[in-house]
């Protein structure tokens, strides 16, 4: 089998890419591990910054979202004493959009499937080739079968565990990590959300985030040890929890009811580069990580796959390697500064083992901070809207 462009990972990032190469005639050929029933119950982030939402827009699979997706002029930071709003709409003139990514993910399927897009799923044994030649291919196993595709370049969009960052040789790879000492315990639950806008909380008990899907589907966290398991977390135990975490006035109005899903997600920031290794190029959660709470981490592979799109089609179209040759660094660059934001919302709003009565302070005077400052509240939201691309 031959085509022009290989995309490692069936997820999000890999089907945006690919919509968008096969809209401009540029041949695809996805390999996901995966089912595609697997990848469609993958519980994600839901809060789309405009550049997402007009990438979206620009590949032609925002008709639900457009009709479904619900417009967010703002969030509450809060701790016992303060609640602070952030204005998005009044600090930048724009919003962003609460649209599940599992929905982002079912609509860009449709979109592919209506192309007559090539997606093989459950592949195994993937091996990328020849990548410092002037075609390369990937090998994978289906069915039982060994299978070869050449190609001209190969897009990993495999995830943090994929084959694709670990095909560049470790001595030319540099990684940096941080890996936070806590988890986020999250449910899932048909009931209306606890505010019309996310509360990020900082309690005397830990962080909580107060958040949504839709207007009768309520996503919410609480700061939990790595330790703890989701079966410890009974959904009264979780209630409760979450309870004494929020405002009192958020606490009284909230809706309870049994949760349909419930999981502890780990937190770190993690960072690969460079992003471009001969013929292959890495996007998303392959080549960082961020922790959940600045709300970057589709936000970030979206921006990624802006910079690569645009780059192989003037690579196979108009044969200009000029943005393949600065892809790396020109979405590192973007990386680093969301890297930074999702960093400093972590510190913000968490709990640290260990941690003396300073750090405690220093939160305070942040929060404080961003109550009596226009220029604090608008440098948070020019971040949380998302820098441009």
């Amino acid at each position: 089998m031959k085509t022009e462009v290989v995309i490692i990972g069936g997820g999000p990032s890999g089907l945006l890419l690919s919509q968008l190469l096969n809209r401009a005639n540029v041949s695809t050929v996805i390999l996901e591990r995966a089912t595609r029933a697997r990848v469609l119950s993958r519980i994600r982030a839901g809060v789309l910054e405009p550049g997402t939402v007009q990438m979206l827009h620009e590949a032609g699979v925002d008709e639900r979202l457009k009709r479904e997706g619900l417009e967010h002029n703002g969030c509450f930071l809060t701790d016992d004493d303060l609640m602070v709003q952030i204005n998005f709409r009044q600090l930048t003139g724009k919003s962003v959009t609460v649209y599940g990514q599992t929905e982002v993910t079912a609509d860009l399927y449709t979109a592919q499937d209506e192309m007559g897009a090539n997606i093989v799923h459950e592949v195994e044994d993937v091996a990328i080739q020849s990548l410092d030649q002037t075609s390369s291919s990937v090998e994978y196993t289906v069915k039982g079968e060994r299978k070869r595709i050449d190609c001209a370049y190969v897009a990993g969009c495999d995830g943090f565990h994929g084959v694709s960052r670990k095909t560049i040789p470790a001595a030319k790879r540099r990684e940096f990590e941080r890996v936070y000492p806590f988890g986020w315990l999250g449910i899932l639950s048909q009931t209306p959300p606890a505010n019309e806008e996310l509360i990020y909380a900082n309690s005397s008990r830990g962080f909580a985030l107060a958040s949504m899907r839709n207007k009768n589907l309520s996503r919410y966290y609480v700061q939990v040890p790595l330790s703890d398991e989701p079966d410890a977390w009974s959904d009264d135990r979780f209630w409760q929890e979450l309870r004494s975490r929020l405002p009192a006035e958020t606490a009284d109005a909230l809706v309870t009811g049994p949760s349909i899903e419930k999981s502890i997600a780990p937190l770190r920031s993690f960072a690969s580069e460079p992003l471009r290794w001969g013929n292959l190029f890495l996007v998303g959660d392959a080549a960082h990580i961020v922790p959940p709470t600045g709300a970057k981490g589709l936000n970030l592979a979206v921006s990624d796959v802006f910079y690569l799109h645009q780059a192989l089609i003037d690579a196979l179209k108009r044969d200009n390697n000029a943005g393949i040759d600065a892809y790396s660094e020109r979405a590192l660059a973007r990386i680093w500064k969301a890297m930074r934001f999702s960093w400093q919302m972590t510190n913000m709003l968490h709990q640290f083992d260990g941690e003396d009565s300073f750090a405690a302070r220093m939160r305070k005077a942040t929060l404080s901070h961003l109550a009596q400052s226009e220029t604090a509240r608008r440098e948070l939201a020019e971040n949380y809207i998302g820098l441009p691309f």
